[in-house]
């Protein structure tokens, strides 16, 4: 759907973990016949003018360009900080490599939310009152607070978030809720079945997945449950 891309959005993968409780690389699992690194680069390029994939595994190589971490062993925190090296996109959107079942219409209306408005310099999700920051929105004035923190050896993705936020706010003079933008998905709350808020509107099979919107695949059981619901993906 080349009319919803935007230009002014970078996508990345999050791609660059261990998967220990894995047992194996799940970036290049197989799920319905297609690679779970591969269902992400082409979620993204939905959305974003450039997609590409941070990790240190030439093998991901075949789906997307590469971006290796500037400092290794930082976890998330150090991909995304290689990411706003990159960039020269005003917005950088980042997705965990294993969120297989996540509509691209609620991504897509969330991204064009965000960015519309004036204030936002961050977003994500806070689903079931548990953040995801793997999923999350940044404004290339992120970037100068996520160096320091990686260089300061602060590598909680959510700590580090909260707190850019709070002192990007102080700069702007303006309320941390509009600084941060925190989309709170519980049933019936801000998402209800017609999505108004970001102009999406679920179809019937995409509402009777939303349980599996934002679930994450990270040991073998969860993906043999996902397997058997290979069926609710798009």
């Amino acid at each position: 759907m080349k009319e919803r891309v935007l230009p002014d959005v970078n996508g990345y993968v999050l791609a660059g973990g261990k998967s220990s409780r894995m047992g194996r690389d799940k970036a290049l699992l197989e799920l319905a016949g297609k690679p779970l690194v591969l269902r992400a680069v082409e979620k993204l390029q939905r959305v974003c003018m450039g997609v590409y994939i941070l990790g240190s595994h030439w093998e991901l190589e075949g789906c997307a360009p590469l971006i290796r971490d500037l400092h290794e062993g930082c976890g998330p925190l150090g991909g995304i900080e290689a990411a706003l090296v990159h960039s020269s996109k005003t917005w950088n959107l980042f997705m965990a490599v294993d969120m297989p079942f996540l509509p691209v219409g609620l991504l897509e209306g969330w991204v064009r939310m965000v960015t519309g408005q004036k204030n936002a310099r961050l977003a994500m999700f806070i689903v079931d009152d548990r953040p995801q920051p793997a999923l999350c929105l940044l404004h290339r004035d992120v970037a100068p607070y996520v160096r320091e923190a990686v260089a300061g050896g602060e590598l909680k993705l959510l700590r580090v978030l909260k707190s850019a936020a709070e002192e990007l706010a102080l700069c702007q003079q303006t309320g941390l809720e509009e600084v941060f933008l925190n989309s709170v998905l519980e049933e019936g709350v801000f998402l209800g079945k017609g999505g108004s808020w970001i102009g999406w509107t679920p179809t019937e099979k995409q509402w009777a997945a939303r349980h599996l919107w934002f679930a994450n695949l990270n040991t073998p059981e969860d993906f043999a449950a996902a397997q058997t619901l290979a069926g609710e993906l798009e």
